[in-house]
């Protein structure tokens, strides 16, 4: 990348001084001497933190080598900035520059990338092979610091390595992490449209997932609550820094540099680009500090602990390294851009600018390296599984709840962090998206914001409450989570209409860039939305996914396994969200069906449950036998009796919100039917009625047709 002292700046400058623009970052962008310094500082950091915590101390038994010791958090710290930029290139992509030189969202193949796309997409196609590398090198000498030995080339080691991916659950994680690695950067290095960097994208997220399910988080008291606040805060950072990374190597590129334009565009883009990347930041800060929090507070469970220990000291040092980036994030937000919009802007703000960026890449880079020693240092909290655990502890991860009774339908709660976070964003994003419809003089119905508040809470109380408790021990409560899950808080959240609202808060883009808005659109009238919404589809998939679940292994799969029970709640939420907004929903659609099939489909709705309801309560044979049969439970009624009450639960209480549907529907229709009067009233009032004559005078003329032809008949007749 060209230096400050090189790259030109669509504002007049005075020439910096030799070596300036190495030492504290021009005005037109940053050095590559700063970008290796943010990398630098995260090793820096990293071995400080290995240090004073004595986590790459030799061990007394079993010490795999100085080798082994320092190399494998090394290289976990290359896997996870290799991973963060990567991301982060993929969001610079995909929603905040322009794919064309010249700002339009052709689909021209041969129309000219921005140089700023096409740059980022370099860097993550290079930080992806680093991320495959890096997952290889982690994956062998995780397998080497497990087993506490060195590297070998013999063929015991290698036997060894290949059981440990393919039987040992750390080292499954690790090779689906280096599969989906693999595939990424395949696909980073061909793939140039939009929607297939989008799917990248969250093919990379994806890849993230199995590094929350191992570590610490996976045997911890709350596992659960470990787990989903580390993917959330590992999602969050990742989004971060791997933006942070990105304004970096693209800082020459924004301004408007001769690679700019070579390309055919000297458009200085870095207000718009750091205005929404800013708006992503905010959002990651709220996300990795609070997610951070929360896992702390589940390792960390006493004063002492925190301050009196070294795990607990690096927590706090992270913490007040991430309240220091969300201050300078703050001063982008208050100062920074407001000054880059104005026309006027002085050279000396977009000096400040790149000076912040750096001082956020070299802190980055520091608390990068203190979380991957986190990660190799033992928290005051044991991550083992006691000997004497109870059935249900190793079954399900937690003690069994006391007895069902009716107040504690009100009172157990586990809080699902990822839920809970679903809900947050759900209520902050609606709040504000009406807030800017409202300061622009449009109005928004209260009823659809209480209805959209309602929704939050209750697919809140359904995640975390006594329904998803009780639900993981008896069936029956497990069938009223599902049947609310599916059927109740899809009602509330439909009439909240957030498509809509996004639709008109969300201001369109014309620099050729997709932002949430495009994105919404692009998706609505895609193909696998006409398919996923289309009526029969969404009835089919409402009704029939029900008896697919529950008879097949799948069932026992999310009560076992954390993701298949965060599987098992999405696809839950989404397929009774579909249908209802396909019935009585006003987001837009590609395709409705006429009133009295929605009507149809409903009532066959209704019967199939019933049906499946019945088969419950009749069945003999218990589902998921070996996790409902296994839990220990001493208390309410026997594991197949509980589960014919829950036949009686899908048949009884799953359709009153069905009902409720139809009701809405026939609603719907009937007010329908009035407009439709009230139009034709109106249009007869602006023609005289012109429409009626001219029915009037078709009967007029029929009739005296018919009656010249019985005339004529007649006649006929005489003769």
């Amino acid at each position: 990348m060209p230096s400050a002292a090189k790259s030109r700046s669509t504002l007049p400058q005075p020439s910096p001084t030799p070596g300036q623009a190495g030492v504290t970052g021009g005005a037109a962008g940053i050095s590559r001497l700063w970008q290796f310094a943010g990398l630098a500082v995260l090793f820096l950091g990293l071995a400080a933190a290995l240090l004073f915590s004595g986590a790459a101390a030799a061990r007394d038994v079993s010490d795999p080598g100085a080798l082994i010791r320092w190399g494998l958090p090394i290289s976990k710290a290359v896997h996870n900035v290799s991973l963060a930029t990567v991301i982060g290139g993929l969001i610079f992509a995909v929603a905040i520059l322009p794919r064309t030189a010249h700002g339009s969202r052709t689909k021209d193949a041969e129309a000219p990338e921005h140089p700023a796309f096409t740059r980022a997409l370099a860097v993550a196609a290079a930080a992806g092979a680093a991320w495959t590398l890096s997952a290889i090198a982690v994956l062998v000498l995780t397998y080497s610091d497990v087993a506490g030995q060195s590297l070998s080339g013999d063929a015991e080691f290698t036997r060894a390595l290949v059981y440990f991916m393919t039987d040992i659950e750390t080292g499954r994680a690790w090779l689906a992490v280096t599969i989906v690695a693999a595939v990424v950067t395949t696909a980073l290095f061909g793939v140039r449209s939009l929607s297939g960097l989008a799917l990248t994208l969250v093919l990379s997220l994806v890849g993230m997932v199995p590094i929350a399910l191992i570590g610490h988080s996976s045997s911890s008291s709350d596992h659960e609550g470990a787990i989903n606040s580390l993917a959330l805060h590992l999602v969050g950072v990742s989004a971060w820094v791997g933006g942070i990374i990105m304004l970096a190597v693209l800082s020459g590129i924004l301004t408007g540099s001769k690679a700019a334009s070579q390309a055919g565009t000297k458009a200085d883009i870095t207000e718009p680009t750091l205005r929404r990347f800013s708006s992503l930041a905010g959002f990651a800060f709220v996300l990795v500090f609070a997610s951070g929090v929360i896992n702390a507070s589940i390792r960390v469970t006493s004063w002492h602990d925190l301050f009196g220990s070294a795990y607990g000291q690096m927590l706090l040092a992270k913490a007040v390294a991430t309240l220091m980036l969300g201050a300078i994030g703050l001063m982008h937000r208050q100062w920074v851009i407001p000054q880059l919009n104005r026309k006027g802007a002085t050279l000396s703000s977009r000096r400040v600018l790149w000076q912040l960026v750096i001082a956020e890449l070299l802190i980055m880079g520091a608390t990068s390296g203190i979380a991957v020693a986190l990660g190799r240092s033992a928290p005051p909290q044991p991550t083992t599984f006691a000997p004497d655990a109870s059935p249900a502890f190793i079954l399900s991860g937690y003690e069994l709840p006391p007895e069902l009774t009716p107040e504690r339908w009100l009172t157990e709660w586990r809080l699902d962090w990822l839920w809970i976070a679903v809900a947050a964003f759900g209520m902050v994003s609606y709040f504000l998206g009406v807030a800017k419809v409202r300061r622009r003089g449009d109005k928004w119905s209260w009823f659809r914001t209480i209805n959209w508040v309602i929704g939050l809470l209750v697919l809140t109380y359904i995640t975390s409450g006594p329904p998803a408790v009780y639900g993981r021990v008896l069936f029956s409560a497990h069938m009223v989570d599902h049947m609310a899950l599916t059927m109740v808080a899809p009602i509330f959240l439909v009439l909240g209409a957030p498509v809509t609202l996004a639709l008109r808060a969300l201001p369109a883009r014309a620099d050729g860039s997709r932002g949430v808005r495009e994105w919404l659109l692009l998706f609505v009238h895609s193909r696998f939305s006409q398919l996923v919404t289309h009526p029969l589809f969404a009835a089919a998939n409402f009704a029939g996914s029900i008896v697919l679940f529950y008879y097949s292994d799948a069932f026992g799969f999310a009560m076992r396994d954390h993701v298949g029970h965060e599987l098992m709640n999405l696809h839950f939420a989404l397929t009774g969200y579909i249908f209802v907004l396909s019935m009585i929903g006003t987001d837009p659609l590609p395709l409705r069906a006429p009133y009295p099939m929605r009507l149809v489909l409903l009532l066959a709705t209704m019967g199939f449950h019933a049906f499946f309801g019945v088969a419950i309560m009749g069945g003999t044979g218990l589902l998921a036998a070996d996790y409902f049969g296994n839990l220990g439970r001493a208390w309410g009624p026997s594991a197949l009796l509980d589960q014919q009450m829950g036949g009686a639960v899908a048949w009884g209480v799953g359709e009153v919100p069905t009902l409720l549907v139809a009701i809405g529907v026939a609603i719907m229709w009937s007010q329908s039917d009035a407009r439709e009067s009230k139009r034709t009233d109106r249009a007869a009032d602006r023609n005289n009625d012109a429409d009626l004559n001219a029915y009037n005078d078709m009967f007029a003329k029929l009739a005296e047709r018919d009656a010249k032809l019985a005339e004529r008949n007649s006649k006929l007749e005489g003769r």
